[in-house]
């Protein structure tokens, strides 16, 4: 019985010093850091390693964990600033920089901050139209980043990220903005369908002055050339007649027979190319062009006769003189 009594004993005596060894040793692994309470007052922080406590005086009051966590904000209803009811979720990224505060300042980290970011979407978002909240995504989530990050400060904690992950609108709101946007895209079509035409039709009407202008220029050139043309005929004319004015005052009267032939043949060629003129029937006898001719320069020899006898008599010549 004595025996039995003192194994007893011995056996409770080991388990008692391996419980306070076991409670005497801590191990913090890594990425989380442990609070040291004695008789339940806070005292220090433990950082990840091997640590050893006094047994029954120091205990070990919370395990934080120090790596970055993501926790996701439930979907809540949010009225814009025009009334509109939408949607809206989020996730937001922090790190615990300073356990003791993380453990002793706030009585549950993640619900305070779940309840904290919740408060400032509805602040953010009820503050933008609309169309800001949904096209302004970067600019809400640095305005809660900002006031977030500056309220969890005294609770120990680093917030890195916050991210609006979905804003739906009401379903009879995305019809009429699908509506809306697609009445916008008509629009814009059909303003670059008239600046098409407008621009077609200012092109066409710079070819068409274009082609005026060039077509006057080709006209005055043309008039040009022809007046030059029709001068120097003149001049030719003038230079042949004087020419045989020239010869019949010295008495050549082969010169006036070619000049009326000449004219005589223009005129016939005139004649027959007129363009009122389709049929041309008229005696050619060569015997009556030449009589012609002759008959005028008979004519022409008489009036040289004449002024002939009419001019004074010439002097005697002397003979050596």
């Amino acid at each position: 019985m004595e025996f039995g009594l003192s194994t007893l004993v011995v056996a409770a005596v080991v388990l008692f010093i391996v419980v306070t060894f076991f409670k005497g040793v801590r191990v913090v692994p890594q990425g989380y850091e442990f609070t040291v309470e004695h008789f339940g007052k806070y005292t220090h922080t433990m950082s990840p390693g091997l640590h050893f406590l006094i047994p029954y005086m120091q205990s070990i009051g919370r395990k934080v964990n120090m790596m970055e966590q993501v926790f996701e904000v439930p979907s809540q209803d949010v009225i814009t600033k025009d009334n509109a009811v939408v949607k809206v979720d989020g996730v937001v990224f922090f790190q615990v920089l300073d356990a003791a505060k993380a453990a002793y300042e706030v009585s549950s980290l993640d619900q305070a901050m779940i309840a904290l970011v919740q408060t400032n979407i509805r602040t953010v978002i009820g503050s933008m139209d609309l169309d800001e909240s949904l096209s302004q995504r970067e600019t809400i989530n640095a305005k809660l980043l900002g006031v977030v990050d500056h309220a969890t400060s005294p609770w120990g904690v680093k917030v890195n990220r916050i991210e609006i992950k979905d804003i739906q609108p009401p379903r009879d709101l995305v019809d009429a903005m699908a509506r809306q946007m697609k009445a916008e895209r008509d629009k814009r079509a059909s303003i670059l369908e008239a600046e098409g035409a407008r621009q077609s039709e200012i092109l066409r009407a710079e070819g068409d002055k274009q082609s005026a202008i060039l077509e006057a220029e080709g006209k005055r050139e043309a008039a040009y050339r022809e007046a030059e043309a029709r001068e120097r005929l003149a001049e030719a004319e003038a230079k042949a007649t004087e020419l045989v004015s020239n010869a019949i005052a010295q008495g050549d009267v082969q010169a006036i027979n070619y000049f009326i032939a000449q004219k005589y043949v223009e005129a016939f060629k005139e004649l027959a190319t007129a363009p009122n003129q389709k049929f041309v029937l008229m005696p050619m006898e060569a015997t009556g062009i030449i009589g012609s001719i002759a008959g005028i320069a008979e004519l022409a020899k008489g009036a040289l006769d004449k002024q002939q006898a009419a001019a004074p008599p010439r002097p005697p010549r002397v003979p050596g003189g």
